[in-house]
């Protein structure tokens, strides 16, 4: 009898946890505490500065009461923070809850409240699914960065060879090279650099 009724308030947690009622309940609270954040970088009137703390106390002790609920409707309590999405949201959690008492706190706090942002991806299983899917790439990922970074050298030394006497600031050495190499791939005034190497090598714009 005892075990069938702890049966049923499992069920009846675990179909309040899955229900999209809960789910939107956290995701609000989530733009809500994003909201806050950002409201705190402005200047604000005296009313709605003393009104947000109490509503930041009130956010972490929803995160809070959250967590434990989720943990009572998981059905293997032992394997909760086995889950890594579970364990990433109880850090967030757990670091909210980080005393304010000195000037040092007070920023490690905010900064803790600021990542708890980051519990919108574990909410949302749309975006779960991304982010798995590009942890799973990262091996890939490893080996464009590497010919990536052969492409680099390889250009970045040409263009020590060739242009380090017309402007050893920018093409003095291989490392330094890659770095004008960088500037030049993220658009920034690579036109004037081109222009430069240029004035001496007239073709040298096919190397860009």
């Amino acid at each position: 009898m005892t075990s069938t009724r702890s049966e049923r308030i499992d069920d009846r947690l675990q179909q309040i946890d899955e229900s999209r009622v809960f789910h939107g309940s956290v995701i609000f609270i989530i733009v809500l505490s994003a909201l806050t954040v950002g409201a705190k970088t402005y200047e604000l009137p005296e009313l709605v500065e003393h009104v947000l703390p109490a509503l930041d106390i009130g956010i972490t002790l929803f995160f809070l009461v959250e967590i434990l609920f989720r943990f009572a409707a998981c059905p293997r309590k032992s394997r909760f923070l086995l889950n890594g999405w579970n364990l990433f949201d109880t850090l967030i959690v757990i670091g909210s809850l980080a005393p304010l008492d000195n000037a040092d706190a007070v920023l490690v706090g905010r900064l803790l409240r600021v990542f708890r942002v980051l519990r919108l991806v574990s909410v949302v299983p749309q975006l779960r699914f991304l982010i798995n899917a590009l942890l799973k790439a990262i091996p890939r990922m490893g080996y464009i960065a590497l010919l990536m970074f052969i492409i680099f050298y390889i250009y970045g030394a040409a263009g020590s060879i060739f242009f380090a006497r017309i402007d050893p600031v920018l093409w003095g050495d291989i490392s330094i090279s890659m770095l004008t190499l960088f500037r030049i791939a993220t658009f920034e005034d690579w036109t004037d650099v081109m222009y430069e190497t240029m004035e001496v090598y007239p073709v040298s714009w096919l190397f860009y």
